[in-house]
């Protein structure tokens, strides 16, 4: 007997027919033999409803009520799949998070699982229940209802992996598995039979959204085996790893990040300690820097640009005005009409000409590079964002042709 962690997503649970489905994956696996918990996010794009709802409200709610109002969705989620459960012979049990023993820090919207109390889901599964468990919600230890944040069911689902020890945790989506680039865009993108959890967290951090990164960072740091899978389709999927039995590949995949502003501090004086100042105020509003590019001084000045995620940008501008007098420069600057591409690949490390080959792919297709950073295993690209799905196709055509 083996405990199989299932998650699914919005999208596979989007209408009673969708919800149905699912029932039917679960309970296949159940009647094999195994114990199974299921983790479920809300249904379709219920959250943006919410989401909406509370704009019509109050634009500028607490993010405490935005966690009591978004966390609703779960809920439904569960309560409905643990019926079509029921309805197909088989006893469910459905739990909320903190039902399910999620203990998280009380960072309202974008919480982190401090720790995972199993001991009523391992009850639940003792008595033979399949358990479900609704994804990406949590209770602080002020006794709050907290959500994880866009994509927070997938790390949902391998903490419980985590915590319970389990063989296997799937992650069902609408599309078959992890692939070369979006199939949805790029029409040679083909599906990986397996990636390593480096790689699948580059491509994930970079804007592939078939799964969220704090997961695969979760499963990596647990070495808990992923596989990523088509609720829709039944077909084997692509497992995320630690170690890959294929040959390295020269990269594994192109990936686009549209969520990117670019901000540009002018004029900043070329003294030491100014940039660590910049950046120390943004860390201390939760705003994460990506790309960083320093023009070399001159006239005793210097310019400063980064990107952030689009949605933490006006944010970010204003908490930098607010620094202009201290900092000495001269203005601040903000594009969000900008994209992230990225090649994400382990070959990377051992061949030389991949970034040479990336660049002359966007040459051909004459498109600008604004920024540039590079690692081990990854190389990306700042662009105009009109440009961007030209930029992938591109790029991977000049890769995987």
């Amino acid at each position: 007997m083996s405990l199989i962690v299932q998650k699914f997503g919005g999208t596979s649970v989007a209408d009673a027919q969708r919800v149905m489905n699912v029932a039917k994956i679960v309970t296949d696996t159940f009647a094999k033999g195994n114990d199974v918990v299921v983790v479920v996010s809300a249904q379709g794009d219920f959250t943006d409803v919410l989401e909406e709802k509370a704009k019509e409200i109050n634009p500028n709610a607490s993010r405490r009520e935005k966690d009591m109002l978004l966390s609703a969705g779960e809920q439904i989620s569960i309560s409905l799949l643990a019926m079509a459960i029921e309805k197909l012979g088989y006893h469910a049990v459905s739990l909320l998070g903190w039902q399910a023993g999620f203990e998280t820090s009380s960072s309202h919207t974008s919480a982190r699982i401090r720790k995972i109390d199993p001991s009523r889901i391992k009850s639940a599964l003792d008595k033979k229940n399949i358990v479900i468990v609704a994804g990406f919600q949590g209770l602080s230890r002020y006794g709050d209802i907290t959500t994880l944040g866009r994509g927070g069911s997938d790390t949902s689902a391998v903490a419980i992996a985590a915590a319970m020890h389990a063989d296997l945790c799937q992650i069902y989506t609408d599309v078959e598995g992890v692939f070369t680039a979006d199939p949805r865009k790029v029409k040679g993108a083909y599906k990986l039979d397996e990636i390593s959890y480096d790689e699948m967290l580059e491509l994930a951090t970079l804007g592939a959204q078939v799964l969220n990164n704090r997961s695969v960072e979760m499963a990596k740091k647990y070495n808990i085996e992923l596989e990523v899978l088509s609720s829709l389709t039944r077909a084997p999927g692509t497992i995320v790893k630690e170690k890959t039995k294929m040959e390295k590949m020269l990269i594994s995949g192109v990936a686009k990040d549209t969520d990117v502003a670019r901000i540009s501090v002018m004029g900043v004086p070329n003294n030491p300690g100014l940039a660590f100042k910049m950046f120390s105020k943004l860390s201390k509003k939760d705003i994460n820097v990506d790309i960083i590019l320093q023009s070399i001084g001159h006239d005793g000045k210097k310019d400063i640009s980064f990107t952030v995620a689009k949605s933490r940008g006006q944010e970010a501008v204003d908490a930098l005005k607010d620094y202009m007098d201290s900092l000495g420069a001269k203005e601040v600057l903000y594009d969000d009409n900008v994209a992230k591409i990225s090649i994400v690949g382990a070959g990377m490390e051992s061949h030389a000409g991949v970034a040479t080959k990336m660049f002359e792919a966007l040459y051909d297709a004459q498109i600008n590079i604004q920024m540039i950073s590079t690692s081990e295993i990854k190389v990306s690209v700042l662009i105009d964002a009109r440009d961007a799905d030209k930029a992938v196709e591109a790029i991977h055509d000049k890769f995987f042709d």
